[in-house]
């Protein structure tokens, strides 16, 4: 009998040890919320606060340590998710989008609109210093980068093809971006 255990607790484990050894993180990021404060967090993210405001100087080496890879290659890699992919590029619902690294205000579902691009879309963000712009030609193309005005994640890119009242799109990766929906 206890063969058969060690047998059945060996058929549980040796999935989880052949992940670990790969390289594959079996731990997901989660968040915990504090509704008394308001307060958001991220297990395992000490950088991460939707109410500090406080501009972050952390280096890549220790964003790689508490960011998930996909999360570490979009924001600290400036990756690109694939259109039609990410969680929030064709949602409604209304609340409050913040940065996945820091948990920085962005934007409100008010200023979200469809660009029926692939990514979510907004015409304004929420605070003139909650997003900083830097020139990007790393395609071969003039573009303004997206940061996050807090940790300087990236976050997307800036058009001037965008509705009124602004003309503007900020054209947004959905992992870049965390979204706390109004009745919370």
């Amino acid at each position: 009998m206890k063969s058969k255990t060690q047998f059945i607790s060996l058929c549980f484990l040796l999935p989880l040890f052949i992940l670990q050894a790969c390289g594959q993180n079996t731990k997901k990021q989660t968040k915990s919320t504090s509704m008394e404060n308001n307060i958001i967090t991220k297990s395992g993210n000490p950088y991460y606060s939707n109410t500090d405001t406080t501009k972050l100087n952390v280096s890549d080496a220790e964003w790689k340590k508490v960011l998930p890879a996909d999360v570490y290659a979009v924001m600290r890699e400036a990756d690109t998710e694939r259109p039609f992919t990410g969680k929030y590029w064709n949602t409604d619902e209304k609340g409050t989008y913040y940065c996945a690294s820091c948990g920085n205000k962005l934007f409100r579902s008010t200023a979200k609109f469809s660009s029926s691009c692939g990514w979510p879309s907004f015409f304004e963000q929420d605070d003139k210093k909650s997003i900083v712009f830097k020139e990007d030609n790393s395609i071969g193309m003039e573009r303004i980068e997206a940061l996050c005005g807090r940790c300087g994640g990236h976050l997307g890119h800036l058009f001037d093809d965008g509705p009124a009242p602004t003309g503007k799109r900020y054209c947004m990766n959905s992992i870049a971006l965390d979204f706390v929906p109004d009745s919370k």
